[in-house]
């Protein structure tokens, strides 16, 4: 891909409609910046970081790059009010919302010149984003891992769905690494993508060795959205997973499943690499993940791959 001036490159001043997912406990400083240096736009995932590790990672990453890089920001987390005082007090330009309502905190950082992009899992809250007129729409498809919507809408479906609802930029999110993949998207009508998993598996994600190897390992059905009940999550088939299964299998007893998730598994797995008691969590595209590679050469392929693609016509 030649670098493409979109509504989307042109918000945010990038090269490329590219957005690395703020993933929690992947996407430090170190992710965030290479991705930026390669002229997309890297994001800070502030959700597993405490307020005074998401200041340092901030600071690093102005150190690694002078291209413009934002921050992710989970609503559901605590801290939320010290963490928008840290992004408004480090000058950060660029903030990326999920999981609440886009009308909480909009209006306030952009009166301190901020862009913010909200992402959503269903056309029904696109709309919502568009009137609490956030500057961009991430429309995130059920492939997705982590935290996921409840509609299991997937990506080909809700990106051309949204399209027809919305006029503010689209960004599609949710089982795309390759070139191939991103072309299909802004064909059904995103202006950019949004990636997680494929970041994930990078040199630079600040994710454990151990977990980074495991992506690469994935098939076809080893991971499975679950807890609906609480908070939906794609994660992978491991004890930890079973062992929900399990609590699922006794009736559901909601009480005991958030006992279990509540001893830092994600951080345990995911950071620490525990590959059976953590929770682990990525897309159904991790099937195509079969390396681990440094985030120059991810976003080299993902572009050659987009300029090969050929359409014939019929």
């Amino acid at each position: 891909m030649q670098s493409r001036q979109n509504t989307v490159t042109q918000l945010f001043g990038l090269r490329y409609p590219v957005i690395q997912g703020g993933m929690i406990w992947h996407s430090g400083w170190k992710l965030a910046s290479a991705v930026s240096n390669c002229g997309g736009l890297g994001l800070i995932g502030a959700g597993s970081m405490y307020p005074d590790v998401l200041r340092e990672n901030i600071r690093k990453c102005k150190q690694a790059t002078d291209k413009p890089f934002g921050v992710n920001v989970p609503m559901l987390y605590p801290n939320l009010e010290e963490i928008i005082s840290i992004i408004l007090e480090e000058g950060i330009k660029i903030v990326f919302t999920s999981a609440g309502n886009p009308k909480t905190y909009t209006e306030t950082l952009q009166k301190e010149g901020l862009k913010v992009a909200h992402v959503v899992s269903s056309t029904k809250f696109a709309v919502k984003c568009e009137e609490a007129d956030v500057d961009a729409i991430v429309a995130e498809g059920f492939e997705a891992g982590g935290h996921n919507g409840r509609d299991e809408t997937t990506t080909f479906c809700l990106i051309p769905n949204v399209r027809k609802h919305i006029s503010k930029p689209l960004i599609a999110a949710g089982g795309i690494a390759l070139g191939s993949q991103m072309k299909a998207a802004m064909i059904l009508g995103a202006d950019g993508v949004q990636i997680g998993s494929r970041f994930a598996a990078t040199t630079e994600a600040s994710a454990h060795e151990n977990w980074k190897q495991k992506i690469t390992e994935l098939h076809e059905g080893d991971t499975h959205l679950t807890l609906k009940e609480l908070a939906p999550v794609r994660m992978v088939k491991n004890k930890f997973f079973n062992d929900l299964e399990n609590i699922y299998h006794t009736g559901r007893n909601k009480e005991s499943l958030i006992a279990s998730l509540g001893r830092a598994r994600a951080k345990k797995g995911m950071f620490e690499g525990d590959m059976e008691e953590g929770e682990l969590e990525i897309g159904q595209v991790s099937a195509l993940i079969d390396e681990i590679l440094p985030v120059e050469t991810v976003f080299r392929n993902l572009l050659d791959e987009f300029n090969n693609t050929g359409i014939p016509s019929l």
